[in-house]
């Protein structure tokens, strides 16, 4: 049976920081950088890449929607 692996791209520079991502993660896949961007805020990123299934609560739940996620099946 195929597996789905998971894949987020944040927009570093419209991310403002607030962190609701972190906190929507159940595989806790996404951190806030140590970098700021232009504006000075600490952006979300894939800190766990290997743990992501793609369940879009990260995207659901930004603000500003600056959250794509991608689904990719893989063979077990």
């Amino acid at each position: 049976m195929a597996k789905v692996k998971g894949r987020i791209v944040v927009d570093v520079e419209r991310c403002k920081g607030c962190a609701v991502c972190v906190g929507a993660c159940p595989t806790e896949v996404i951190d806030l950088a140590t970098e700021v961007n232009a504006k000075g805020y600490h952006y979300a990123y894939m800190a766990n890449a290997d743990a992501c299934t793609g369940c879009t609560n990260c995207a659901v739940v930004c603000p500003d929607g600056v959250i794509t996620v991608y689904r990719i099946k893989v063979d077990a």
